[in-house]
């Protein structure tokens, strides 16, 4: 469907939102549509592969200078931040991984009342429509100038916003689990000209360093971000001087055209038409007993004769009210323009081959094929200020799972198996020298078995992020690392496996506190179509010593004696398929591997085993192993349920094995 020729951002004005308590989908009259009259089809297709080029390259060269030039941890060794390019009408033009939005700072900033040299700021999560989900991410924008001397005007954005170590709040690391206000969880900014024509506002900059416990890293952090991005804005700005600002703006119409009539293609065609229902959990909220918190979609995929064209329906209704605890999420702004761009990536299991799937980017181009339809303000994707939200991790991220689950319904299970690959924990103290320090650390999780091929190993959900390297934590914080290897046995079963997680073990050299944000401890990462679901994430401290105890997955300050280790497990993915048909050379393969232990091989698998791991003749009885899995029932898709949630379920749905929606 055609847009209307719509406005300029420039146009909307902070009055046309409604109030926060009224209807949110589209607090502001933010334009979607094409920046020519032929939206790019005119344009040429060699150029339009250098300009696609262009812009990939730009955002590389901003995310290597915020990694060679920042300070925490978190930014610098972690990655944990992104880049992203946007056009004049707020468009993503890059899909190399998802991205903020624009669209809050030219709510308050009209375009023609900004300058070269400006850089933007902001990280309320409530005036950040939708784009920035709890406080410690912090971005900045800066817009892209061209055009000659006379009338120099936006005709770009370069943005870059990441997780930082400290922004203020009750705890260290600005995300205390048992929060009930948003009050309690660090500084809110909401949008503001950081830097004026190019002079930084060192007022707002003394501001944001005195309310963070690691004032130095933060203020260096942002230094790097907003050099990174006025760097980024002056290439930009020569490729717009390079090819004229008509040419290259065609350029970016046929990039966002391109990736929609892809995806209508490519992915759409792949899901019949009809509706179909699913639903996932959160367990826990840091403030109430845990539970299961629902988040629900009904998935609609419409047919040619519908008069608003072929897209995807997502009704979130079912969603469960807003928690006390900090796992809200603000989806429902501007329309869920943010979560339909955050939710696509999901979709591209459905493309031909892994090969294809790596080539198809996530940009604006997704946004007119998908329809999002929100319930009402007070929910888990509906929260109404000042609900916390510092883990809305546990919100955003499941969403993901539930739309591949929902999607499997609808393809008789040719969508990967669950996979959950974010927590964050931590330690926090005084070092040898009595110097206080922060150290987090975003592990990754195995990620679900495929109907083609077994999940991958310690995935990380953010691209490009990485665990932090041993050398460089033992030498700034007060601990050793003693081992960092595969959670042996925490891939689900499945004939394709579910991916490991990791196992770490961390040794205190002096007294500390343990800190823990991190969801699926009793629910786990769910199979698929017989495939069992991975183990769920799990932390002992002083594990056979004395004081050997669990710890809580929501955990702000559980204290640590020097000489303690730390042993953490994170969560495999879920496996796909019946365990009893994976190939029993596979299954002896991971026991030399060290991911499937022996016993899990017979008790999972059905497979009987020969031989000794350890001298090189380990092997499989093959009448054993046929025998061995005759005598057990195999997985029948009309019988047992599509999906498997691991035993922790019962302990949360009074003994249910199933939810209602796990069958066909």
């Amino acid at each position: 469907m055609t847009p209307a020729t719509p406005a300029t951002p420039a146009e909307t004005t902070a009055t046309e939102r409604p109030a926060d308590t009224g209807s949110r989908r589209a607090p502001t009259a933010f334009p979607f549509g094409p920046l020519t009259d032929d939206a790019g089809a005119s344009a040429d297709p060699v150029l339009v592969e250098i300009v696609q080029g262009s812009l990939t390259s730009v955002e590389s060269e901003v995310e290597t200078a915020i990694a060679r030039t920042s300070r925490s941890p978190m930014i610098r060794d972690a990655h944990d931040f992104r880049a992203g390019i946007h056009d004049r009408r707020l468009r993503k033009l890059t899909g190399r991984s998802y991205s903020a939005l624009v669209h809050p700072i030219a709510r308050e900033f009209p375009l023609d009342q900004m300058r070269e040299g400006d850089v933007f700021f902001h990280n309320d999560v409530y005036r950040s429509e939708g784009g920035i989900g709890h406080l410690p991410d912090l971005c900045v924008t800066v817009p892209v100038f061209a055009g000659p001397a006379e009338d120099r005007r936006v005709v770009a954005f370069v943005q870059a916003f990441g997780h930082h170590d400290d922004i203020g709040g009750a705890v260290p690391g600005s995300m205390p689990s048992n929060a009930t206000s948003v009050f309690e969880e660090g500084l809110m900014v909401p949008p503001i000209r950081l830097w004026d024509a190019g002079v930084p506002n060192r007022a707002a900059l003394a501001i944001m360093t005195r309310n963070s416990r690691m004032p130095d890293s933060l203020a260096a952090d942002l230094d790097a971000e907003c050099s990174a991005c006025l760097m980024g804005a002056r290439r930009l700005g020569e490729l717009f001087d390079r090819y004229g600002i008509v040419t290259v703006e065609s350029c970016f119409d046929a990039i966002i055209s391109r990736t929609t009539e892809t995806y209508r293609r490519e992915i759409l065609g792949r899901i019949p038409v009809g509706t179909w229902t699913w639903e996932d959990y959160a367990e826990h909220d840091g403030v109430d007993e845990p539970r299961l918190h629902a988040q629900r979609i009904t998935l609609t995929r419409t047919g040619p004769d519908d008069p608003d064209g072929e897209r995807l329906i997502l009704d979130f209704a079912g969603t469960s009210p807003q928690a006390k605890g900090p796992i809200n999420h603000c989806g429902d702004y501007s329309d869920g323009v943010f979560l339909k761009k955050w939710l696509a990536p999901i979709l591209r299991n459905l493309a031909d081959s892994p090969e294809r799937m790596a080539e198809l980017d996530v940009n604006e181009g997704i946004v007119p094929l998908i329809e999002m339809r929100f319930p009402p303000p007070g929910t888990l994707l509906t929260p109404v200020f000042p609900a916390p939200t510092n883990a809305r991790t546990f919100v955003i991220l499941r969403l993901l799972g539930v739309l591949a689950g929902v999607v499997a319904k609808a393809v008789d299970g040719r969508m990967p198996a669950d996979q959950e690959t974010i927590r964050y924990t931590g330690v926090y103290g005084e070092d040898l020298e009595g110097r206080p320090y922060l150290m987090r650390e975003v592990l990754g999780g195995g990620s679900g078995g495929r109907y083609y091929a077994d999940g991958e190993d310690t995935i990380h959900v953010v691209p490009d992020s990485r665990n932090l390297p041993t050398e460089f934590t033992e030498a700034r914080f007060p601990f050793r690392v003693e081992s960092l290897s595969l959670a042996t046995d925490s891939g689900g079963a499945g004939e394709f496996r579910g991916g490991l997680g990791y196992e770490k073990h961390v040794r205190m050299l002096k007294d500390a506190h343990f800190m823990s944000i991190a969801d699926r401890s009793i629910l786990a990462c769910w199979g698929v179509r017989g495939g069992k679901a991975g183990r769920p994430f799990e932390v002992v401290i002083d594990p056979g010593g004395p004081r050997e105890r669990v710890v809580d997955a929501l955990a702000d300050a559980e204290p640590v004696r020097a000489g303690e280790v730390i042993r953490i497990r994170t969560t495999g993915g879920g496996g796909w398929g019946d365990p009893l048909r994976r190939d029993p050379a596979a299954v002896v393969r991971d026991v030399l591997w060290r991911k499937v232990s022996a016993a899990a091989a017979l008790a999972d698998y059905g497979v009987v085993l020969t031989g000794d791991l350890d001298d090189g003749t380990l092997g499989f009885d093959t009448g054993a192993t046929t025998a061995e899995r005759a005598g057990r029932a195999a997985w029948s898709r009309d019988d047992d349920a599509f999906f498997d949630r691991g035993p922790g379920y019962a302990t949360l749905a009074g003994g249910a094995a199933h939810a209602d929606v796990d069958r066909l």
